[in-house]
């Protein structure tokens, strides 16, 4: 498995090596001892999660505050989205900065996403389906939520013309700014 550090170097992208022939392939999702080596992290995952989503749908931008910040790892196993991180740690360098990445089932990238980011992302395809580890449990009182659209963060979402499907609670969102305050 190939880890590389992207423009926010705490956010790492994952590639694993993948084997497969005419049967299919196979490949280690997972593995701790890489994880730990290419991070010199060794977080304890306490929760899996699973969504599905339909094209244009866009996820976030999701974060629990302290004391149960939550890193990600994220993946997924149907079709592709968008995948972003926003440094959301006061005194960062890099705070307020974003990095963005396709992952899909076909590339079978992995997004590892720290606490002290917030995390979201938009389906591509007709279908997606995202698996993600996390490092804490889901808190609904910590729960926050930036608004995708936030001017100051400029994400770059690759909407080409289309108005993306939210939830009326991530229609909520604030600005970092204001979230942050």
């Amino acid at each position: 498995m190939q880890a590389t550090r992207l423009a926010i170097p705490d956010v790492i992208l994952f590639t694993p090596k993948v084997f497969g022939d005419e049967r299919g392939f196979f490949f280690e999702s997972y593995n701790q001892r890489v994880f730990r080596e290419a991070t010199g992290l060794a977080p304890e995952f306490v929760q899996d999660n699973h969504s599905r989503s339909v094209r244009g749908v866009l996820r976030g931008l999701h974060y629990q505050m302290e004391p149960h910040a939550q890193g990600k790892l994220v993946r997924v196993v149907h079709g592709a989205v968008f995948d972003v991180a926003v440094d959301i740690r006061p005194g960062s360098p890099t705070f307020g900065r974003w990095v963005g990445e396709t992952l899909s089932a076909d590339n079978k990238l992995q997004l590892w996403i720290p606490p002290g980011f917030a995390h979201g992302f938009l389906t591509l395809s007709d279908t997606a389906e995202c698996l993600y580890k996390t490092t804490d449990f889901y808190s609904p009182e910590h729960e926050r939520c930036i608004a995708w659209n936030d001017p100051d963060l400029a994400i770059d979402w690759p909407l080409d013309g289309m108005q993306p499907v939210i939830s009326a609670k991530d229609g909520q969102g604030g600005t970092l700014r204001a979230l942050l305050r």
